[in-house]
């Protein structure tokens, strides 16, 4: 077996570890305070540009997935089909972008916003984010404190994402993101942050389920559509559920 596997799979646990160990009391506040928003009628939404929205994504419209998760896309920046793909690194450094998102989109006063941008240091992240808290939304950050605090900010304020978050969560990774290195190969390679906050995502939507039960109030949870009866529960559950769903 070569060592890479080894290595790989091995900072992967210590991380997944490190946020089990320190990241669960932001973790179980952030999914208070999410469920407290959607109890109380608001909506929950998730952004992240380029590979940043891969987590966004793996929460969102899938089995065993809470409903009510929405995705918030900004065009050119929402996925990696941009061509050329530099563009999108491009546009999500473009000052004023993310208020034409934000003006664009259904949140409003009282909604919960997350937030994922690992170096947390381009505009659109940081704007979306100080709008959104700037309008009574609710901000949750995912980031890595290690990562950001190594970084100078892109926007003119100067400051980074999570500086305008209610609650951030930590992803772990290092500055740079990549773990793998090689005397050959001049920088580090394969990155771990996908890993981590996409999990951190998943562990925040099952304690946010946890919560919203906790006070009474059963979530809408998507059934897997290959299983026996998925399509029927899932479609009734959206359609129960339709002014709070904004994927469809």
């Amino acid at each position: 077996m070569s060592e890479m596997t080894n290595t790989y799979l091995n900072g992967a646990i210590k991380l997944l570890e490190r946020l089990r160990d320190e990241e669960a009391p932001k973790l179980e506040e952030a999914a208070k305070a999410i469920s407290e928003v959607l109890r109380n009628g608001g909506n929950l939404f998730a952004f992240g540009c380029s590979h940043s929205s891969l987590p966004v994504q793996d929460i969102v419209y899938r089995a065993g997935g809470l409903m009510l998760v929405n995705p918030l896309y900004g065009p050119g920046i929402a996925a990696l089909d941009t061509r050329p793909t530099t563009l999108g690194s491009d546009m999500e450094k473009l000052p004023g972008y993310a208020k034409a998102i934000l003006d664009n989109s259904p949140l409003k006063k009282g909604d919960a916003l997350i937030v994922v941008s690992v170096s947390g240091r381009n505009a659109v992240p940081i704007e979306l984010a100080q709008l959104a808290q700037e309008r009574g939304i609710l901000v949750v950050a995912v980031t890595s404190h290690e990562y950001t605090d190594s970084v100078t900010s892109r926007h003119e304020s100067g400051k980074k994402m999570k500086d305008f978050a209610d609650i951030v969560l930590d992803n772990k990774v290092d500055a740079g993101d990549a773990i793998l290195s090689l005397p050959e190969v001049p920088q580090k390679f394969c990155a771990l942050s996908g890993v981590t906050s996409t999990a951190l995502l998943h562990n925040l939507v099952g304690l946010i389920i946890e919560d919203m039960v906790a006070n009474g109030v059963t979530p809408p949870v998507f059934l897997a559509a290959n299983l026996d009866g998925g399509k029927e529960w899932n479609a009734k559950h959206l359609a129960e559920n339709k002014d709070r769903i904004f994927y469809l």
